[in-house]
Formats: structure tokens, sequence, C-alpha cells
């Protein structure tokens, strides 16, 4: 399947368009059906553990309360307590939105020691071909380097191709907050990579990181690396519709409602990601004071304003992507709306000149980062427009809100 990540033919982009109503049937028919006699997750079969469990001899919340009921649970609790839950529960905890994020840290590490060893025994299991072999040594692999001493696992599930974020710097003592949300083939084994380095997410995010300290030096930053949904696999149907933006939002949401303090959040989205961003914009909280887009096919609507959000929306796109040629449009659920670069949409239209392709805007040393960066920090007087006398900053307000 042709990724995101390079140019796609556009014939068999249409194609899929038009070809997508059929799939989008099956898919919430049958397909869905067999779905679900899945058997239970190593995640839910955590969490159904946690909703039995005690903890001196008193039941343990709701995990599905939010931060409402669960920060001030976690709150009364000692330190040696905390540490039992995360021990006992480690990917109930690891995920659960209203716990401390350090300690969703230490249990997302005990989680992905377990993860691990499943995977080392995987390695030698003679009733696994070949290919399942390798699958279980390249997972083994990406939890090794995850455990590095220093990694901040905010989210992790295992389950099926997985989802995970990670954070960068301090969030509980953050003065600004960036949430970079990637696109489509983002899944644990692509999280990171090698080659290419700042077109994975933690590439993506620790370039983002680095800029913006060096945007505002003075000012604390923390940048998440946020794969923690189920993105659609190459240029297939569920790239062509919002099933999987729609299940992404919900997850997004609940994370930026339990985020810690009240530092200004700005959402960095890229690709199908800016699709993710545009279903969830209306339930995000107030503390979102900037939405950017790079690279997008559309934000599920034809106009900013429809996003129904007070946050600030910035996009933009380098003269050398090729997502500039798939339809901006929207027809019976099937494609992600208008041009958000386009003067109609009424997006902030930043300067992207100097990246390259679909992936480059995470390259340090281009003004694609710069202006992420400077909008992660609320720098918009910094920043470059795409367009020569246009005003993109002006207005623009340090707390997103007029």
């Amino acid at each position: 399947m042709t990724s995101f990540d390079t140019s796609p033919q556009l014939n068999v982009w249409r194609a899929l368009l038009a070809l997508a109503v059929v799939f989008v049937m099956l898919a919430t028919t049958g397909w869905t059906a067999l779905r679900s006699h899945r058997e239970a997750t190593a995640l839910q079969a955590s969490l159904s553990k946690w909703e039995h469990g005690y903890l001196h001899g008193h039941r343990l919340p709701d995990p599905e309360a939010g931060p409402a009921r669960l920060t001030p649970f976690f709150a009364s609790l000692t330190a040696e307590d905390q540490a039992r839950l995360a021990h006992r529960y480690p990917l109930a905890v690891g995920n659960m939105n209203g716990a401390p994020v350090t300690l969703r840290y230490q249990a997302n590490r005990v989680a992905m020691e377990q993860a691990r060893e499943v995977e080392q025994k995987r390695m030698h299991d003679t009733r696994l071909s070949a290919a399942g072999h390798q699958d279980a040594g390249r997972r083994m692999h990406r939890y090794e380097s995850l455990l590095t001493p220093g990694r901040q696992i905010l989210a992790f599930d295992p389950e099926g191709s997985g989802r995970i974020a990670e954070v960068f710097g301090n969030l509980d003592q953050a003065q600004r907050i960036s949430v970079v949300v990637p696109g489509v083939d983002t899944d644990l084994l692509t999280f990171q990579k090698t080659n290419r380095q700042y077109t994975a997410p933690v590439g993506m995010a620790q370039a983002l990181y680095a800029a913006e300290r060096t945007a505002s030096p003075a000012t604390r930053t923390a940048v998440i690396a946020w794969a923690d949904y189920t993105a659609p696999d190459g240029l297939g149907v569920d790239a062509a519709t919002g099933l999987r933006a729609a299940e992404g939002a919900l997850r997004l949401n609940a994370l930026l409602d339990a985020l810690p303090g009240t530092a200004p959040v700005a959402m960095i989205c890229h690709s199908y990601g800016s699709v993710v961003c545009g279903v969830a914009a209306h339930d995000m909280p107030r503390r979102v004071s900037d939405i950017a887009v790079a690279a997008s096919p559309g934000m599920r609507v034809s106009a900013a304003s429809h996003l129904r959000t007070g946050a600030q929306v910035w996009a933009m796109r380098d003269a050398t992507d090729w997502i500039q040629d798939v339809p901006y449009l929207e027809l019976g659920g099937l494609g992600h709306g208008a041009d958000p670069v386009s003067s109609a949409f009424g997006a902030r239209v930043l300067s992207a000149r100097d990246a390259h392709g679909h992936a480059g805007y995470f390259q340090p040393g281009t003004d694609s980062l710069r202006n992420l960066a400077d909008v992660g920090v609320g720098a918009y007087d910094a920043v470059t427009c795409a367009r020569e006398n246009d005003l993109c900053q002006s207005g623009a307000t340090p707390a997103g809100r007029a």
C-alpha cells in the first residue's frame, strides 16, 4: 500500500474516493461484527482487573470516571500506594487520564517490560513462521528502545499495530505545551525512525521541542508526540473518510482534558492528523490556544469558522507537497473538505517555502519548523506569512482568545 509519506498516483486516490462507499458499507456491517468477537486485549484485561480491585479494603474508582474523579483519588494516595497500583495494573494506570503523568511514565515502563518479555518468548515460539519471528524481534527491539532511561511514555497499548505517546520536557512545569498529531502509517513500529527521523512522530516532536527552546529560551515548554490513535494504513478507505479521525478525536480530547496545569496548548497537526484535529476542534478545552496544520488534506469543514473553536487556526503547505493535488472536497462522508491554505478557508497561512515534500515540515533549519515553534511558544509576531504583505499574525493573542 502506498504511504502518505511518498508521492501517490493521484488517479488511484480518486478511484479510492469513488469506491470508498462500498467499503464503508462493508466496514460498518459484516466487518465490524467480526471485530466484536475478538478476545479482550491486554489493556482491556488490565482495566477489568482494576474494576474489580481494592486498595486498603476500598473499591477502586471507575477507570472511565475522568480527571474530575481520578485526579483527586490519586492525589489522596501515598507515593507507595500509587506505585503499588502502577505495578498491579500497569496498562490501566499507564493509559488513565487523571493519573499523575509521572505515575503513568512509571506504569508504562512496567507494561513495556512485560510486553518485551512476551515478544522474547514469541521470537523462539516454534509455532510461528519466520515472518512472525521477525515481527516479534522488531517489537522487542522497539520496546528496548522505549525503555531507555529518561524516556517519558505517557500512553502505551501493544495491541495490534500499537498506540503510544511520549513527552519531551517537563509536562507538570510547562508554561507552553505542544501536541504533535501525526498522520497515516503511524503505529508503534513507525513511531521512531533512524533514517529520515524527522518524518516520524518522535523526530517531529524532538525537532519542535528544540526549536521552541531556541525561539523562547526563557519559556518552559513540553511537547507530546501523540500517536495514541489507530491511524489509517496508507491510502486506503480509512484515509479517504473521517472514521479514524472521529475515533482519534475522542482519544485526543480525553488527553487534553487531563493535561496537568493551565498552560496554553498548541496543536501541531500533520497530514491526516489535521483531520483528527479538525474533528476534535469543537470539543477541545479552552486552554487550546492554537491549531496549526501542515500538509493537510482538509479538516472536514469548509471554513475555519466552522471548526467551532476559539483557538487560532494556522495552516501551511510547501510548494513541493503532493497533497495539494488531492481533491479538496467532501461528499457523502468521502474526502476532508476545503483546502486549509486557501484564502476562502480563513486560516492564518504560514510560510513553508523551504520545506521539501509532504514529510519535510519538521526538518531542522526550515522556516516551516521555525513557524510551528513560534506558534507553539506564542511568539506570534515572529512568524512569517506565506504571502508577501499578508498580516497572518495580525490580531493573534497570546492566550488564543480575542
